[in-house]
């Protein structure tokens, strides 16, 4: 009975609600003088366009697809769908059409308009200047658009997710429209105001997990990298709530579960209560389930590597606890594109088409039997290999880099190897090279490869003044990275420069009351064009002034000229790996002192000639950006050696410091005897000099690098009587730079002490020094490349080998910043603490600030 009964008042109900609508939909079609026929066909006579709208009459009918002469059915489809056409538009905020008049079955329309509101200008308040413009354009809030409640009631929701997004979960955004008055354009215009109330960032105030026995709130909190709970004593990651980052971390926890085998654990359910307007909780619902192991894992398919290859680079054995984020990586890790993985195993090996899938294919007892399934395919071999977006650089200089060549089979490895290669180069923005794979040909077993590159300003101009070393300082320094000897006497070719080649030239000229210096550099790095031989040649002379108390100028009759000429050859060898170059170079120095008497120079009158022999081994695999580079690392060893003339020339030298030693520098015949001697000892000079210089770069977390380094260098004598030399010593502390001295000296940078401080007035024979850098980027933009850095180093310089002891050393940190810009190169700056004191005080040195020009380390 009481079905029955629900039922007719259902029916009741329905047969209301459609009446009502009937009602009103025919209201709406009533004329103001004349009602509607139902369902009688007219034929349009005329129409006519009213109300408040800047559209021609003849633009509105035409759109509306009515015309005249047509014949409709009033009320009727055409009618209806020219109204939904005109909907439709969303130009209108109010639409009707009226039977004006009809006779003789001709009718008389009237199609009534108002424009929708144009926007005239948007204000945003409650958020940054800067940020203005993007949210405007985000939310298409162009002067001249059309304001519809849609438009309004989007920009408002949008607003709102976007800041909930980023952890203001109270933000609140109101949007208002204001008619503009006193306007002499005729058309319908409104102001917008959107008002943005953020708030603060809510904070997490505690993470709650329910259903979890097997692993504890701690380490599921830690699996969570970007959501934490509050914590007073944690500095690097913050409380906020985020949701993107949540949901990441959401997926976190399950993979850790999968990491310790509970491969069907799940999140049932994650809440969010809010405790007060400032800071929330996170309750996190879980079903762990049960512990597996890994079983019997067995490989199907594969033809080209035995079980036991794969199984070698799977290593996973069979009892392991189940782990199905590393058995994801071992067959493909995504993270690193050269890890050692099966995907990579067989790509390495030309087999770019092959697919490796693991199916689980018992979990009895909770022990899970996998197959690995393989399917090989052909051989891929590379058949057109092409390289796009090289503007300046010519083709033979990219192409002689390559590790894939047309015909060559397919080499993950060597697709990588040959990112890194354009990018040291340093003619393009390492961060935009991409390699594109093209008409993959499974059946054919052929690929096409190219390599999209963005050029960057591979010249850099160095024009400058400045005050130091006692005066005014001038610079002008050209350097031509992607130089063109070839084309030096083209006129067309300069474009400023002849360019594109790869070969460098450089010219600096610097001057000031106190010194010159006049350098000139070339360097080709393939000699020849066939093989990466690299022929450097450079020639440089310099002039240094003492100075004078008395005029406090520079005195021009007591200068130190320094005259040199080097030629060198490297060449990339092939074992143990081509990330090895040998170079081997001879070199000449002239020094040629008048009245230069210091305390390093015991001959203040005379010359010293430096003939020699430099030959090293180096090996750098750093990845892609020589800028800034993300991994791997770089060492060199070298050895620069006169030749032995003691054993020749039948001086004796023990006599000649016995003599010195006898003698009495205070007494000005036994000075000047002294000068004799020395210069006799250093005419031409004899020693050994023995360099190690390594850096590591580890990738911490995306692009947080840390880089460590260690330095060693040693300066001996072939005879002890002879000595060793004035020059070519070590002088560590500063910045790293010359600072002006041009006396052959070595300079080793060691931030947070004053330059060359920690070494004594004649420089030190042997140094060491160790290093610690965490470097962030700011930007890797190809127009400007900004990191920040924070380093741990120590050093120091020793006058012998009896000294010498590694762990002796002056220590600092601090804090600094590099910018990268093609034209002008690396500029820093930075601010270093040293905790030790300087030789000869007792108090720590403290704060010092260091500007940096060029790579220094």
């Amino acid at each position: 009975m009481n079905n029955l009964a629900n039922n007719i008042l259902l029916k009741t109900y329905i047969n209301s609600l459609l009446f009502a609508l009937i009602f009103i939909f025919s209201n709406i079609l009533i004329a103001q003088e004349t009602k509607f026929n139902n369902g009688k066909s007219y034929v349009i006579e005329d129409i006519t366009v009213t109300g408040n709208t800047s559209f021609s009459s003849q633009t509105v009918i035409t759109y509306s697809g009515l015309k005249k002469g047509q014949t409709v059915v009033i009320p009727g489809e055409k009618v209806s769908n020219a109204i939904k056409k005109l909907w439709n538009s969303n130009l209108f905020s109010s639409i009707d059409i009226y039977l004006t008049k009809a006779e003789d079955g001709k009718a008389f329309l009237e199609i009534n308009l108002i424009d929708l509101p144009e926007l005239n200008n948007v204000t945003i308040e409650g958020i940054k200047k800067s940020k203005k413009e993007i949210l405007i354009k985000e939310n298409k809030l162009d002067k001249g658009a059309k304001v519809t409640e849609n438009l309004i009631t989007t920009t408002r929701n949008y607003l709102t997710n976007k800041y909930k997004k980023e952890g203001y979960l109270n933000s609140k955004v109101t949007v208002n429209t204001s008619e503009v008055t006193n306007d002499s354009i005729e058309k319908s215009r409104v102001n917008m105001l959107v008002y943005i109330d953020k708030g603060e960032k809510v904070k997490i105030d505690k993470i709650v997990f329910n259903g979890n026995e097997k692993l504890s709130d701690k380490k599921l909190r830690k699996a969570m990298k970007n959501t934490k709970q509050k914590n007073p004593i944690r500095i690097l990651k913050r409380s906020k709530y985020i949701r993107n980052d949540f949901k990441e971390d959401l997926v976190s926890i399950i993979d850790k579960y999968k990491e310790n085998g509970y491969r069907d654990a799940r999140i049932i359910s994650d809440t969010i209560i809010k405790k007060d307007d400032k800071t929330i909780t996170l309750n996190i619902n879980l079903e762990e389930g049960e512990q597996y192991k890994f079983g019997k894992i067995t490989f199907v398919g594969n033809s080209v590597y035995t079980d036991q290859q794969l199984h070698s680079v799977l290593r996973i054995k069979e009892g392991a606890t189940y782990n199905g984020v590393e058995l994801r990586k071992r067959i493909a890790d995504d993270s690193k594109p050269d890890a050692v993985d099966l995907t990579n195993m067989y790509q390495d090996t030309g087999y770019l088409f092959s697919t490796i899938n693991p199916v689980e294919v018992s979990a009895d007892g909770n022990v899970i039997d996998m197959e690995i399934r393989i399917s090989e395919g052909k051989p891929a071999y590379f058949n057109n290999v092409t390289v796009k977006g090289n503007d300046k650089t010519n083709d033979h200089v990219i192409y002689r880099e390559l590790r894939t060549k047309p015909g060559q089979l397919y080499r993950k490895s060597n697709v990588i190897r040959t990112v890194r290669e354009l990018g040291q180069l340093g003619f393009f923005d390492a961060q935009q090279i991409t390699p594109d794979f093209k008409n993959f040909n499974p059946n054919e077993g052929t690929v096409d490869m190219e390599y999209s590159v963005v050029e960057r300003g591979a010249s850099q101009i160095e024009l400058q003044g400045g005050y130091g070393g006692g005066g005014f300082i001038g610079t002008l320094g050209l350097s031509f990275n992607n130089f063109s000897i070839k084309d030096i006497f083209k006129k067309e070719a300069y474009k400023p420069i002849p360019s594109g080649d790869g070969q460098k030239l450089a010219l600096r000229l610097q001057a000031s009351r106190f010194f010159q210096t006049y350098s000139f550099s070339f360097s080709e790095p393939w000699l020849g064009g066939k093989r990466p031989v690299q022929l450097s040649t450079s020639l440089s002379h310099t002039k240094q002034f003492l100075y004078d108390p008395v005029s406090r100028n520079a005195d021009k009759d007591r200068r130190f000229n320094i005259t040199g000429i080097s030629v060198g050859l490297a060449k990339r060898l092939s074992v143990p790996d081509d990330y090895f170059t040998l170079s081997q170079s001879v070199s000449f120095q002239h020094y040629d002192l008048k009245n230069y008497n210091t305390g390093l120079f015991t001959f203040g009158n005379g010359y010293s000639n430096n003939l020699s022999y430099t030959v090293g081994l180096s090996r750098s695999n750093t990845y892609t950006d020589p800028i800034y580079p993300t991994g791997g690392s770089s060492f060199s060893i070298s050895a620069k050696m006169s030749f032995p003339y003691s054993l020749f020339n039948n001086v004796d030298y023990k006599a000649l410091k016995e003599e010195r030693e006898s003698l009495d520098p205070r007494d000005t015949d036994d000075f000047t005897r002294i000068g004799e001697i020395d210069q006799e000892r250093y005419n031409w000079l004899e020693f050994y000099k023995v360099k190690f210089k390594g850096d590591w770069y580890t990738k911490i977390v995306e692009n947080l690098i840390i880089k460590s380094g260690v330095e060693f260098g040693f300066l001996g004598a072939y005879n002890n009587d002879r000595g060793i030399i004035p020059f070519e010593r070590f002088f560590i502390g500063g910045d790293g730079l010359g600072n002006y001295s041009l006396d052959g000296r070595e300079v080793i940078q060691l931030r947070g002490y004053p330059n060359q401080s920690l070494s004594s007035q004649d420089g030190g024979t042997i140094y060491n020094k160790f290093s610690l850098e965490l470097r962030y980027p700011i930007t890797l933009g190809a127009q400007a490349k900004i990191y920040a850095l924070g380093f741990l180093e120590g050093g120091a310089s020793f006058d012998n080998f009896r000294d010498y002891n590694p762990f002796d050393i002056s220590r600092s940190a601090g804090l600094g910043i590099r910018i990268f810009m093609p034209a002008f190169g690396l500029l820093g700056i930075d601010f270093g603490h040293g905790f030790d004191a300087l030789p000869g005080q007792t108090m720590k040195n403290g704060w010092e600030t260091h500007f940096i020009i060029g790579q220094q380390f």
